[in-house]
This record gives C-alpha cells, structure tokens and sequence, in this order.
C-alpha cells in the first residue's frame, strides 16, 4: 500500500508545535524561536515533508500563475506566441494560464476576474487593439503587450520591428527592379498595420519613388481579402508588377488570384510577405517572406512580465526583434 502524503499537521504533531508555527518556519517568519525553528526543520526533515508550493506561495501572497489573453487559441500566431511563452515560464517555476477573448466584454470579464481575485501575477496580453480591450487592463498590474506595441510608453511590449520588416520586403522589391510596388495591407485600425505601412512608405521615399494610393489596398490577414485585393489591383493601368502583402496570408490569396488570371509567378508578377508560416515554402511557387520568430516574442514576453513582478516599480522596457529575409521563388527581376 502506497504511503499516504505527509502533511504539516504531522510535522506539528512530530514537532510538538502547532500547524501555524509550522507554516511559520516554512515561511521563514522571524516570529519563531531559534530552539522551536530547529525541531520543526528537524521534524520536516524526519518526515520527508515537502511543502504544497501553491499554497506555500499562496501564503506569500503569491500564485506562481501568469495569464496569456489571446483573440482565439488556434490561430498559427497567437499559439506560437503563446507556446514560446509557456517553455520560458516553465522554467523559470511559473505555470503559464492560457485563454481566449473573442470580444471586449470577454477580454473585460476575464481582466476582473483574474485579478480582483489575485489568482495570477501577471498579464501578457495578445493583440490589445483588436477593439477597446486595451481600455480594461487594472493600472499598477504586471502587464505585457506581446506581438504588439503599446499607445503609450508605460506598458511592457516585445514585437515584430514592423517597420523595419516591411521597409526590407519593400526594399527586396526595389533591389530586383521592380517600381511600381502595391501593398495589401492588415486591418488599419491595427498598429502592426500602420508601422508597416511607414516601412514600405520610407522604401520608397528612400529611392524617390512616388507613394501612390490606388496602390494600397486594405485586408483583414485572411487569404480571401488578398484574393480581392489583386482582383482591384489588377484593374489598373499599369498594373503593379509586385506586391507586397503584409502577412503571408494575404500574400497567399494574392498568388491565387494572379494565378487565376492566367499570370506567372515570379514572370509576371512578384510576391512577398510577412511571417514565414509553416507552409510558407510549399505554396506554389514558396513563397519570399519576412520570417518573425513567433517564440521568441513569447519567450522575451515572458521573461519581461517575470522581471516587472520580480522588480516592480521598474521602468517599462520596449523590445522590438528583427525578421529574417527568406527569398524563395515568387519574387524576381521586373519584366521585361
């Protein structure tokens, strides 16, 4: 028969003490006498009690718990975010909350819920703009934009250098020949989207190029509005003879419907853009993209919201990560 689990009412009992003088010393209170902390530990020693950690931090005030709020938990962005952050919390003895606000009200009860209650010690916080969700976060709480940068400088954040990201996409499209250059852009309600628009805008402006707005079409990072996009794009006279899309997605729906229109991909028409998803290298033809280590943001986001619990009152760090320039096959030199 399995032994049953030692609990600290048999170490008072060993020790001759009470539980709450027992929880005392596992506390490390200076409230106990030297003679009475040496037979608890002595006691606990003999037993081989190990102490509930949950409850040891409870009594700390403390949960050992972090929260992720992300839109939905399926998306390939949210969860490679989600579980980079997970493995860094892991390590450092956090157990990391994941969960999904699909709306604001969601996000809101979720924000109260959590932290009236005190059942977590920090917040990490997945796409905040995606309505007013950003509105609910408690002042003077450990909080941490990931993927995202905050409206102001007080908030922890690590993301994407969106700016910079899109200005080499761009300036990948200039390097090879091409000048007339369209850009479907995420949701403009959306920061990533509107840095990313200064990335293309000061490629341009960098080789003299003029920004043209027929050439900017808004999406929703989903393939069926990158679909739409070349469709309009295609209308104009002259057509663009690239696009940048500003996530692979959208690049997606955009390589279908030149497709769809009996193009050649990268002949007649180049294709770039952001992410570097999974199936990224096996569209038809692989797709050139800007890769963003979604881990990593959540590994660094992590490791800041710990710092901001562990040292409060710190200032808030901004940190923004390089993407990579993977070339493949739907990008080449201008047509002839």
């Amino acid at each position: 028969m399995a032994r049953s689990r030692v609990t600290i009412r048999d170490v008072a009992a060993r020790a001759g003490v009470s539980h709450q003088t027992v929880s005392r010393v596992i506390n490390q209170s200076k409230q106990v006498r030297p003679v009475t902390r040496a037979r608890v530990e002595s006691a606990i020693d003999e037993l081989d009690y190990r102490p509930n950690a949950t409850a040891r931090n409870m009594a700390k005030g403390r949960t050992g718990t972090l929260a992720c709020i992300a839109p939905n938990l399926t998306d390939y962005t949210f969860a490679s975010i989600i579980d980079g952050a997970e493995t860094e919390a892991r390590q450092q003895g956090y157990f990391l909350l994941s969960a999904s606000a699909r709306d604001e009200d969601t996000f809101a009860y979720l924000m109260d819920d959590l932290v009236s209650s005190r059942r977590v010690e920090g917040i990490m916080v997945i796409n905040p703009y995606a309505d007013r969700r950003h509105l609910h976060l408690p002042p003077d709480f450990p909080t941490v934009f990931a993927g995202a940068r905050p409206r102001e400088e007080a908030t922890d954040s690590v993301a994407l250098d969106d700016v910079s990201a899109a200005y080499e996409a761009t300036r990948h499209l200039i390097d090879i020949g091409h000048r007339r250059i369209a850009m479907v852009t995420g949701p403009m309600a959306e920061d990533c989207s509107q840095d990313r628009c200064l990335g293309y805008e000061q490629a341009l402006l960098d080789v003299g190029l003029v920004l043209l707005p027929e050439l900017i079409i808004e999406g929703s990072w989903l393939a069926p509005s990158g679909y739409e996009a070349y469709q309009k794009l295609a209308q104009l006279d002259p057509v663009p003879t690239a696009v940048f899309a500003q996530n692979d997605q959208m690049a997606v729906g955009v390589l279908r419907a030149a497709r769809d229109k009996g193009l050649m991909i990268p002949d007649e028409l180049s294709v770039i853009g952001v992410d570097d998803i999974p199936l990224a290298a096996y569209f038809a033809p692989p797709l050139t993209t800007l890769r963003q280590n979604f881990a990593d943001i959540g590994r660094e986001a992590a490791r800041s919201l710990i710092q901001t619990i562990d040292q409060p009152g710190a200032p808030a760090r901004q940190m923004r990560l390089p993407a990579e320039l993977i070339i493949r096959r739907s990008t080449g030199p201008i047509p002839l």
